[in-house]
């Protein structure tokens, strides 16, 4: 920590929720405290409780909480205090700056910030990659107070000059750790290059390694980091989350999971795997046995995740399977269960992780299958946050003791009753077009000669007459139907001056000056008519060699006499 910097620790004890200071009496503005009135917040958390007065005073600040505590209000009201709305004579340019690393928390945090914002007409601009540039452009072309971005797209924007940083007035940098994982370290140093040096800076996370200090000495001022919920030596987990882990066989998985999915009580569940393919997968099995479930992961476009989290969010889907794209950030009330499906890495990933429940207060549950080879990473992140659970115990969706640790009624299946499908699903979230991106599924309706076999749609091609073309295409004497039902041909070959190759197309002669194997066909016409007989010198009569001349198209070959 830099010479100068305190540490200010706070307690958690969800108890003491209603002894708990008001946003007015923590100095926020009438105005904020009208807005988040109308979101149902009245009274802020530890986190906040002794963010805000440091905030609201200009200070620098390292601000660590556990996930679900409320961060994001932490560092948006005091931003709320700095920045001039429109009203009050502001001129468009961006005043305020928070930098985050993925895209969903980009869109959570500044769905926040404005809600907290709106009776003052605060313009909050979420900026991310994976979508157009010209809605992002004109948008900022017409104002905007603050701007909550990606690193990468806000690089982007500034070397085309569609983005000055110079009025910048305060900067937050949310789970900057996570930015330091992704490697988005010099990229934010050169956006923190591009600000004034005259401003407020704030770092906030879940959790702070030592690389977040060394960063904090380089561009803080005097910082206070503040701890709340827990010391600044251990990692947060939330209190109100009941964990379990179990050891599981891969192959009998997908099994227990579907219990689980019917426990009672349960609502909106998230599942986290390890890789985007195995999410995919298990999105797919779910589905197939009755769930509404919906993947997120980095090889979807940006369009289609924010489908997936739209569908998520209003109840269409209840389980949501995704990479670790989405352990951090997605703040979705009523999510009641998380399941690691795949081990998690590391703490860290696992705080995250569990942090999507349990969130403000509320209970959730948490249950991490364990495979015979994580055993010793699970029970490195048992060690370092003190579970107790270093020992899962070897579970199949047989085993007594899961239905009673989690609610599950007896005498289930793997499938979903039929009476119980009341989700809509995902299909009934349309799919915005965000003129970027990509996406994996195919659009209903497509041909499905996008998925044919390659040489499928080849003689597709060839046994198809381009526009305009009155004769079918060389090589179309037959359909692609009859060719693939008709029984492959016979041929007869006799070795000789007059070899000829017998088929279900006629008599075919071969000549020798082309090898055996190989030996083309050639239609001919009948011999009687083939050519007229020549006389040779010796009195003799004999036939001259014929000429054969091939027409375009695959019509009869006719035959000349010289």
């Amino acid at each position: 920590m830099r010479k100068g910097a305190h540490l200010t620790r706070a307690p958690h004890n969800p108890m003491t929720q209603d002894r708990k200071p008001t946003f007015r009496e923590l100095g926020a503005r009438p105005e904020t405290v009208t807005a988040l009135t109308a979101m149902g917040i009245e009274r802020a958390f530890a986190i906040q409780e002794y963010a805000l007065p440091i905030g609201l005073r200009g200070g620098d600040m390292i601000g660590q909480a556990p996930t679900g505590t409320g961060k994001t209000l932490g560092f948006g009201v005091p931003l709320l205090e700095r920045v001039l709305s429109k009203d009050e004579g502001a001129d468009g340019m961006p005043q305020a700056l928070v930098v985050v690393p993925t895209r969903e928390l980009g869109l959570q945090v500044a769905k926040d910030i404005e809600g907290a914002g709106k009776t003052r007409g605060i313009r909050v601009l979420p900026i991310y990659g994976g979508i157009a540039y010209e809605p992002q452009v004109e948008a900022l072309r017409k104002g905007v107070e603050i701007l909550v971005g990606t690193p990468g797209r806000l690089l982007d924007l500034a070397k085309q000059k569609q983005l000055k940083l110079d009025r910048i007035r305060a900067l937050v940098l949310d789970e900057a750790d996570r930015m330091l994982d992704l490697g988005f370290l010099d990229d934010v140093e050169k956006i923190l290059s591009m600000l004034p040096e005259d401003r407020q800076t704030m770092l906030f996370s879940a959790t702070m390694p030592d690389p977040i200090v060394t960063l904090s000495r380089k561009f803080l001022r005097n910082p206070v980091t503040v701890h709340a919920g827990h010391s600044s030596d251990e990692l947060g987990v939330s209190p109100q989350t009941r964990q379990f882990a179990y050891r599981t066989h891969q192959l009998n998985r997908l099994e227990l999971l579907a219990r689980i999915l019917q426990a009672d009580g349960r609502g909106l569940t998230m599942i986290f795997t390890r890789t985007k393919r195995n999410a995919d997968r298990v999105s797919e099995d779910l589905d197939f046995r009755g769930f509404a479930s919906a993947a997120v992961h980095g090889d979807l476009g940006q369009s289609a995740r924010e489908r997936a989290l739209r569908a998520f969010r209003s109840g269409k889907v209840d389980v949501l399977v995704a990479t670790d794209v989405a352990a951090r950030g997605l703040d979705v009330s009523g999510v009641t269960h998380v399941i690691n499906y795949d081990c998690p890495e590391d703490a860290e990933t696992y705080v995250h992780r569990i942090g999507r429940t349990g969130r403000a207060g509320a209970t959730g549950v948490a249950v991490t299958f364990v495979d015979w080879e994580d055993m010793p990473r699970w029970r490195l992140v048992d060690k370092t946050l003190g579970l107790d659970l270093s020992d899962p115990p070897e579970t199949y969706h047989t085993s007594p003791w899961i239905y009673t640790d989690l609610s599950i009624p007896t005498g289930l299946t793997g499938t979903l009753p039929s009476a119980n499908r009341s989700r809509a699903g995902l299909d009934a979230e349309a799919e915005e077009d965000l003129g970027g991106g990509r996406s994996r599924r195919r659009p209903k309706g497509q041909a499905a000669e996008t998925t044919a076999p390659k040489r499928q749609r080849q003689r597709r091609r060839l046994s198809t007459p381009a526009e305009g073309d009155t004769e079918p295409a060389l090589g179309a004497d037959v359909s692609v139907a009859e060719a693939e039902s008709s029984p492959p041909r016979r041929r007869r070959r006799r070795v000789g001056p007059d070899a000829e190759v017998t088929g279900a197309e006629g008599t075919v002669a071969a000549t020798d000056d082309m090898p055996a194997p190989s030996r083309r066909r050639r239609r001919v016409a009948p011999v009687a008519d083939a050519a007229a007989p020549v006389t040779e010198a010796d009195g003799t009569t004999a036939a001259k060699p014929k000429r054969r001349r091939r027409r375009r198209g695959g019509g009869p070959a006719t035959t000349t006499a010289e």
